[in-house]
């Protein structure tokens, strides 16, 4: 039987090909950032040829690097920053304009445009979200109404719409398709049927032949082309449901938090969708097949890791990612500065496109590491407000957090969370949770794996931190943040 299962992680800054063992464990990684492009301010785009180079040369890059060739791969499988939006031609495979990120906010206006019949939650029953600039659709929308000529393109049967997981399946596999994870993102896919809804393609004015065809998140679905000759593609899963996977998250209750660009918390809810009454986000979880799908409540936070790079990129305050954490602990604490970063506006529990990102508390005092230190603590009080409005809707009380990304090495910034949430939190053995659950996908399809528990004991605990600040300080903190938040909206 071939040894390994691989796994393309195509991130919102950069691409990953991983392969794993049985164990879950890393065999061989190969990464490559791609450009950020900024037209103007709030618009935020990737150059999707640029990503597909990249995805192709980072899978020949690590196999060539661990002595593999693709007939070492059992399958391979897909994640996927989500929400991001690609239209192309069917018949060159060229796209039509750059990708929308997930982060730009050029569709505002839209939003107030389709609020004002029904309210921002207008969909939110049959889709799980609020109308926001976050989602795919108006994203498309947009792409239709301003570049020359898609529109008619697109009912003439000549356009492709996708995420980044349809795009390159287009690429990689000659089919166009997308997983319940990736489509329940677009705001275009009803809930219950797991398929495209045909009031909601017309609330958003988007023609059905754009889009692609709904598949399980673990099937076969066709086998590679170039750099994958021959390898099964099998499993489709936006990173955050392929990190909850990763994280042997299966059970109602289970949550887990990715720190990456943005954060990230998704609790598993079962087989039923549960409805959010405090700002969080209904989505799929999973389809292993023919399985029902299962579903999470999601708290999604627009800047975290990013918030470091800012202030590397536009600052300067650092040399590199990792400088943060010294530049931080050379404080004792945040100096009672606090850093809200809502560039893109608020995401959970707030929804506010009129906020914008903040540093409230300056004075002389303040120094550079006050600021890297409240940057840090901002994405430990975002997860917080996350943490809180999912125990409300669940009416689960959070007795410990599975963690992952590429923050969760920060050990300032995970004691810090211990701390805000009152509870211990936990990183697990293997790091890169969000590829290794697109490859627990595609290998269950290929039978590598047999089953859920399977995957259960492959994960382990690497370390815990537990929570020490007392309670009055902690809500000290607590309400000092929220006075913060309130201050950085109604900007625009």
């Amino acid at each position: 039987m071939t040894r390994y299962v691989g796994a393309i992680d195509q991130g919102t800054t950069s691409s990953r090909f991983i392969v794993f063992d049985r164990s879950g464990a890393t065999i061989a990684m190969a990464q490559r950032e791609h450009r950020q492009i900024f037209p103007q301010p709030g618009w935020v785009e990737h150059d999707p040829e640029e990503i597909l180079f990249a995805v192709r040369a980072v899978i020949e890059e690590a196999l060539r690097d661990a002595s593999l060739t693709v007939t070492d791969l059992a399958a391979v499988g897909i994640t996927n920053q989500r929400e991001t939006t690609v239209l192309w031609d069917r018949h060159t495979g060229r796209p039509m304009h750059n990708a929308l990120v997930w982060q730009d906010t050029r569709v505002d206006p839209m939003v107030a445009e389709v609020a004002r019949d029904g309210g921002q939650d207008r969909f939110r029953e049959r889709t799980g979200l609020p109308l926001a600039s976050y989602f795919s659709a108006l994203k498309l929308r947009w792409l239709l109404d301003h570049v020359p000529g898609a529109r008619d393109a697109a009912r003439d049967g000549d356009l492709a719409f996708g995420t980044i997981d349809a795009w390159l399946m287009w690429h990689l596999a000659g089919q166009h398709v997308t997983d319940v994870t990736n489509a329940s993102r677009t705001q275009l896919m009803n809930l219950s049927t797991l398929d495209w809804d045909d009031s909601l393609l017309s609330a958003f004015d988007v023609p059905r032949s754009v889009l692609p065809r709904i598949v399980p998140s673990s099937e076969v679905y066709g086998t590679g082309l170039g750099v994958l000759d021959g390898v099964p593609i099998a499993g489709i899963l936006g990173d955050q449901q392929a990190a909850l996977m990763g994280q042997a998250c299966f059970e109602p209750g289970e949550a887990k938090n990715t720190y990456g660009t943005g954060c990230f918390l998704l609790m598993h809810t079962g087989t039923v969708p549960t409805p959010s009454k405090h700002g969080l986000l209904t989505t799929v979880a999973a389809k292993l097949g023919d399985a029902p799908a299962t579903y999470a409540l999601e708290g999604s936070v627009a800047i975290a890791g990013a918030l470091v790079q800012w202030l590397r990129d536009n600052l300067g305050l650092i040399r590199s990612s990792a400088d943060i954490e010294a530049l931080a602990a050379s404080v004792p604490d945040n100096g009672d500065v606090y850093f809200v970063p809502a560039f893109s506006g608020l995401y959970a529990p707030h929804w506010r496109a009129d906020a914008r990102g903040i540093i409230a508390g300056l004075t002389r005092f303040a120094s550079a590491g006050h600021i890297a230190r409240a940057a840090l603590e901002a994405t430990a009080y975002q997860t917080m407000e996350v943490v809180r409005a999912m125990e409300q809707d669940s009416g689960v009380a959070l007795r410990s957090l599975r963690v992952d990304g590429g923050m969760v090495v920060n050990q300032t910034l995970m004691r810090f969370q211990a701390d805000m949430l009152g509870v211990p939190v936990v990183r697990p053995r293997v790091l890169e949770t969000t590829a290794l659950g697109a490859a627990y996908a595609a290998g269950l399809a290929v039978g590598y794996w047999t089953g859920l528990d399977d995957l259960r004991a492959n994960w382990s605990v690497a370390e815990t931190w537990e929570p020490t600040m007392d309670a009055a300080r902690r809500d000290t903190l607590r309400r000092t943040w929220e006075k913060a938040v309130q201050r950085s909206m109604n900007w625009v």
